[in-house]
């Protein structure tokens, strides 16, 4: 089975805690195999079970686990916990989190691999787990000792070059935040409140250069291109236009975030009629 046949071209990313029976269960319903779980779940998974209880065959992505904030040996035992309960259902997106936020971040390489060290002495295999891979060092880390990439906030070029590196058979799963509203300006108003956090966090704002955006585009919320580019806005056909272009350029799978959050249901539903 390849990774599209199991995740599905389109799942849905969503923080953790903003998640309740309800939409997990609309989510599945609409057609989704693969809910995306950010915002940091903590190493106990236990929202994560939650939600993969009262669901019956969606599959659960954390988008991602902090290696700071969350003991590695903990989380392994918590995926043993799931998985044998829910088999086949979970797969651990794990990152190095953001130097700005994470006072003890250092040699994010040496302490993610150190981090899947000890997941691979507890058993979790490597085929269940991936990597939020930012830059080529990690990246390569990726594909050799993960199931693949989870960026965020990338363009479709950056999807094209992850599977450059990585090859055939290795998992690249973008993030897409989309805006359903053809209204320009009350879209970009939208995705600027939304990037504001992000243009201030070294690492995306990195990201973000490497694929051609300047200072200049990043600087006071974020240029008007910035902006369109990595927030699509419009209506659902452009949203799906968007998705495709990841599609197209090698991601097997594109993760898709509503702004603003309470519009997540409406918009679900359309992209889902819409693909």
């Amino acid at each position: 089975m390849t990774w599209t046949e199991r995740l599905g071209a389109v799942g849905v990313w969503r923080g953790v805690n903003d998640v309740g029976d309800e939409l997990a269960r609309e989510i599945e319903d609409l057609g989704f195999r693969a809910l995306w779980l950010g915002s940091s779940p903590p190493a106990d998974l236990t929202a994560v079970e939650r939600l993969l209880d009262v669901t019956e065959s969606l599959v659960m992505i954390t988008g991602v686990v902090n290696i700071w904030k969350a003991d590695a040996a903990e989380l392994a035992d918590s995926y043993h916990r799931i998985v044998g309960k829910h088999p086949g259902r979970l797969l651990l997106g794990i990152g190095s989190g953001h130097r700005e936020a994470t006072a003890e971040r250092a040699r994010p390489i040496a302490a993610m691999s150190a981090y899947l060290d000890v997941l691979d002495e507890r058993g979790v295999p490597v085929e269940d787990r991936l990597l939020s891979a930012m830059g080529p060092r990690m990246l390569q880390l990726a594909g050799e000792r993960s199931a693949g990439t989870h960026p965020y906030l990338t363009v479709p070029e950056q999807s094209r070059e992850q599977r450059e590196a990585l090859g055939e058979g290795k998992l690249v799963a973008p993030e897409q935040t989309v805006v359903l509203d053809d209204d320009v300006d009350a879209a970009r108003a939208a995705a600027r409140a939304f990037l504001r956090h992000y243009l201030r966090l070294e690492n995306y704002t990195n990201t973000m250069r490497k694929a051609g955006f300047t200072d200049a585009d990043i600087a006071d919320g974020g240029s008007d291109e910035l902006v369109d580019r990595i927030v699509v806005h419009g209506d659902v056909s452009y949203l799906e236009a968007a998705v495709q272009a990841h599609l197209d350029a090698g991601a097997d799978h594109v993760c898709v975030q509503v702004q603003p959050r309470p519009d997540a249901p409406r918009a679900l539903r359309a992209l889902a009629a819409a693909m």
